[in-house]
Order: structure tokens, then sequence, then C-alpha cells
């Protein structure tokens, strides 16, 4: 009970420290430039964390119990190429395709499940494998083409469209809202909460206790592919083409949020809050570096060493555990 209690407090600290190094950064930047602090920059740094921030969400379960999934960001554009099959090339309703791509996202990960938890492969190697089945699938079903959604402008309501009358705000911001709330319940309320930590802490010990550990992996790494899924779904809304080459590098943003949000990666610490901040924190650097005109090369030098920076303070932090 007491190292419990002492895990808790430490996550709650690391979550502190991270909402801290948010507004410590937003700070900064507010001074450094006049077209940092206003509300259309503000709304334009949520709407650029939504797709990171879903992706990070799904990945927040896996990574918990003590896994990695590299496959998210080409899952995502292998996604978007699979919702412009189903709503533009086959002429599914909107609403029968938009369920179809999450569910095809789930059947990703369903797959990345049963190679770990049945095949035992390990899940860098599985879910690298999926990476790159994923990104030769995406080049193929598109034909190595956008599917633009021009004829359906209702589809990229779902991320640019206003919800909230007279208030500029976009739709993508809100679902993000929803997805957290929904994925935060699941993480903390549910038996799949529970068993995804008790996964992490100790699957040996979580087995021993008559939990199908296999089962229950399965059922995480389905879950985060449908959030893939659903990223997929709002990057393509927000683009009106589904875009076959969109998602590399999108895997080391999400990863990265999550770890500076305060997720183990030895797993069985975590929280879908400290993933939200650890997101904002990626989209405010970014945003903020190239409203200073930082060139790309030098925002993935700071991106990196605040990845460093929050890996050795988890290092730090369960030491002192």
């Amino acid at each position: 009970m007491t190292t419990r209690v002492k895990s808790g407090e430490a996550g709650t600290l690391q979550r502190l420290l991270a909402f801290a190094s948010l507004i410590v950064i937003y700070a900064f930047f507010s001074f450094a430039s006049p077209f940092f602090f206003t509300y259309g920059n503000f709304t334009a740094i949520l709407f650029s964390t939504v797709v990171i921030g879903t992706l990070a969400i799904g990945t927040t379960f896996v990574i918990i119990t003590g896994g990695i999934d590299l496959s998210i960001g080409t899952g995502m554009a292998l996604c978007a190429v699979m919702s412009g099959v189903f709503i533009v090339n086959m002429d599914l309703p909107l609403v029968v395709g938009l369920v179809a791509t999450v569910l095809f996202g789930g059947l990703m990960g369903l797959v990345n499940g049963i190679n770990i938890a049945i095949l035992k492969i390990p899940p860098f190697i599985a879910t690298l494998a999926m990476m790159l089945v994923a990104e030769g699938l995406a080049l193929v079903l598109s034909n190595s083409a956008p599917i633009y959604f021009s004829d359906d402008p209702s589809y990229t309501k779902i991320s640019t469209g206003n919800i909230i009358p007279g208030v500029e705000f976009p739709n993508a911001v809100l679902v993000l809202i929803v997805v957290a709330v929904i994925a935060g319940v699941l993480l903390t309320k549910t038996v799949l909460g529970r068993y995804t930590y008790s996964i992490g802490s100790n699957e040996e010990a979580t087995a021993l206790s008559g939990i199908d550990v296999r089962k229950w992996k399965i059922a995480i790494y389905a879950l985060a592919g449908l959030f893939i899924g659903l990223a997929g779904i709002m990057i393509s809304a927000r683009l009106g083409s589904a875009q076959p080459a969109t998602g590399m590098g999108y895997e080391l943003q999400a990863i990265a949020a999550v770890v500076i949000g305060g997720t183990s990666l030895s797993g069985g610490k975590g929280s879908i809050v400290g993933t939200l901040i650890g997101a904002l924190i990626i989209s405010t650097l970014n945003n903020g570096l190239q409203i200073m005109s930082i060139p790309q090369e030098w925002q993935n030098v700071i991106l990196g060493c605040v990845i460093l920076v929050a890996v050795y303070t988890d290092i730090l932090r369960k030491k002192e555990a």
C-alpha cells in the first residue's frame, strides 16, 4: 500500500512538472514573438494537438502495459486511405464509412495484439513489421495518390467545422476532449484499466493471479487501434483528402507526448491527463518554433532533447521510488 501511495504521489508530481513546463514554454514564446499570444494561435495549437493527442491517448494504454507501438503513424495514414476507400470509392454513407474506418484501425491493433500476446513476438518487432505493412498498403490501396473528399464537404466539417455557433473553435478539439474523457474513464474506472496497470506493473504476478494476460493484451492493442482509426479520420478531414504518405514521424511525436506526460516506458504508470499535457507541450513547441522561423532540422533537435529530459526524469523517479 505504501509503495502504491508513493507511486501515485510521484505520478501526480510528474504531471504537475509537465504542466508547469507547458506554462513556461507558452510564456517564453509569448514574450519572444508578438504573433504567438493570440486567440487564433491558441486555437491553432489546440487544433494541431488533435491528431498527436488522439494517437498518444491510445498509445498510453500500450505503454502502461510495458509495450510499444511503432505502427501508429503509418497505421493512421492507412486508416485515412481506408476512409477514402469506404466513403469516396465505395460510396458508403458517411456514418458507415466513419465506423468502418475506426473498426479497421481496431483490426490493425488486434493483429498487433495477437502477434505479441499469442505468437510472443516482441512488441518492437511486431509493430515495426506492421508499420512497414501499413505504409505499403496505404500506397497500394490509394495508387500512391491522394483521395479527395471534395464531393462530401460534411466529412471535412468533422475536423474544421464549428459546432458552437458564433465561436471559432474547431470541432476537432471537441472530439479530442470527448475521446480523452472516455479514455480516462476506461483507464481509471474499468476492469480493462486496472488490468492495464497490473500487466505493466508485474505481468507474471498478474498471470499467476488467474488473469488471462494474453486476452487482455490483445484487447488493449485492439483498443489502441481504434484510436489510430479515429486519428486517420481526423487528419484526412483536416486536410480534405487522404494522403497515403502523411504518417511517418507521427509515431515518434505521439510516443514522446506519452513519455513527457509521465507515463513510464517500463510500464505500470501513466495517465490520460499527463498524455494530453505532453501532446500540448509538443504542439506548443512546434508552433512557437515555426513562428520564430526556426529551421525544421533544429526543431527536431529540440524535440529530441525534450524527449531525453523526459526519459531521464522517469529514470530518476524510479530510482527514488
